[in-house]
């Protein structure tokens, strides 16, 4: 199923989807692969292509993820939020974002399919200075990106997290899945599901004038 969006409507559209996850019907691999493809067209730095992608079907492979994740996420939920002006929009939706990040939490492994993105290396040390560290993730981000937008054409959605990776998460994912951890770093870990429903809209953003600059700061 395409949805025929214009690439202006698909940039605008497609969200972090949580609560509008179909956890009821699966999900094709044929399609998951086609959005592949197209993801592995993003550029990558010197053409190293060192990317691996990660899909977890397997049920218990699953619940084992979710659990890591819901250990890092109910640490974090306790933790103070950002403070904004009543009349920002990122005041106006914060306890709706709250609420949809506890429902992805408490029902991450009825996801039909589960991703984890790696790049070959890990960033410690040199690899963790402000150059290095973003040659090092702009090599893999920018796919990743253009495999969320391949699966928003599709009537997919996903969101992208990072709490498994606190602590030990990351090293305990690898051993559940087989990564080679002292050889490739996760950057990140999407549920991957139809949504209900493909209308989704453009997000209430800062006005570009407040976060542009030109010449100087």
């Amino acid at each position: 199923m395409h949805l025929d969006l214009s690439a202006d409507e698909v940039l605008a559209t497609t969200r972090s989807v949580r609560k509008r996850l179909d956890f009821d019907r699966p999900v094709e691999r044929e399609i998951v692969m086609e959005c592949l493809d197209l993801a592995l067209q993003a550029p990558t730095g010197s053409n190293r292509q060192g990317w691996q992608w990660m899909f977890v079907e397997d049920q218990a492979k699953k619940d084992a993820l979710a659990a890591i994740y819901r250990r890092s996420f109910e640490v974090y939920r306790q933790m103070p939020g950002a403070a904004y002006a009543t009349e920002d929009p990122r005041a106006q939706r914060r306890d709706a974002v709250v609420d949809s990040a506890s429902y992805l939490s408490d029902n991450f492994q009825r996801a039909p399919l589960l991703l984890i993105p790696c790049i070959e290396g890990r960033p410690d040390g040199a690899a963790s200075s402000t150059a290095t560290g973003a040659s090092f993730w702009g090599s893999l981000l920018p796919a990743v990106w253009s495999f969320m937008l391949a699966l928003r054409e599709r009537a997919m959605g996903s969101a992208w997290t990072t709490l498994h990776l606190v602590g030990d998460g990351e090293r305990e994912a690898a051993e559940i899945l087989g990564i080679p951890h002292d050889k490739y770093s996760q950057a990140g870990l999407f549920p991957i599901a139809y949504t209900v429903g493909t209308d989704f809209k453009p997000a209430s953003r800062l006005p570009a004038s407040e976060v542009s600059h030109w010449d100087t700061w």
